[in-house]
């Protein structure tokens, strides 16, 4: 994590600052070393977390109505995506990339990231799952013997285009390239847990139904 400026919050008064696992033990130290409060806040792992968390922030900041009634509209619209989604056929394998910087290596989600969980619950297969926790490197011959059936680009927003994917050697031959399956994906819907998780659910739900 960057640095702070420990001038700025201190000029902001705040009442509350709320840590995450990006932020260093160090940084939390110094920001209550000022004699500021700083809550804690552990990632989740799944949507039961995100809500559990949205439920405590709701509590410290008195707006706990307001947190419930978050919650209520996320799991309403979590419930319509589990209704829409595929049925009765053979899920879709999705290959998530993160970077593709370097071709025969690029980074992806494995097991236990949000990206597998959304997957899982919109009816998709990572095929990753099984190569590894958290963000991890997949070899191009892993790729090719999963064959995914979509590729979706987290890393779309640094210039990556279904093109130039397809045009990378050894990639086309992928049932993804073959049947033009590669979508620009907006990794800020997943990379960080809070509500925009539902947004991202229903986008992959959308993408995966074309």
């Amino acid at each position: 994590m960057g640095k702070y400026s420990l001038e700025q919050i201190t000029a902001l008064q705040p009442d509350l600052i709320i840590a995450a696992e990006i932020n260093s033990p160090e940084q939390v130290q110094t920001i209550e070393s000022l004699g500021f409060k700083v809550y804690y806040l552990s990632n989740p792992t799944d949507l039961d977390g995100l809500y559990e968390n949205i439920l405590i922030i709701g509590k410290l900041s008195g707006k706990e109505k307001e947190a419930s009634d978050l919650n209520v509209s996320l799991q309403e619209r979590v419930q319509e995506v589990i209704k829409a989604k595929m049925e009765g056929s053979e899920p879709i394998k999705v290959f998530y990339e993160l970077d593709g910087s370097d071709p025969t290596k690029p980074w992806t989600a494995g097991k236990g990231s949000f990206i597998d969980v959304l997957l899982s619950m919109a009816g998709a297969v990572n095929v990753a799952n099984d190569a590894g926790e958290g963000w991890i490197q997949y070899s191009q011959e892993a790729l090719i013997v999963a064959n995914p059936d979509v590729i979706l680009l987290g890393d779309a927003a640094y210039g990556v285009t279904a093109d130039s994917v397809a045009s990378r050697a050894g990639w086309g031959d992928l049932a993804a390239v073959q049947n033009g399956r590669i979508y620009a994906f907006d990794d800020n819907l997943v990379s960080r847990p809070g509500p925009r998780l539902v947004d991202g659910l229903e986008e992959l739900v959308r993408l995966l139904g074309q």
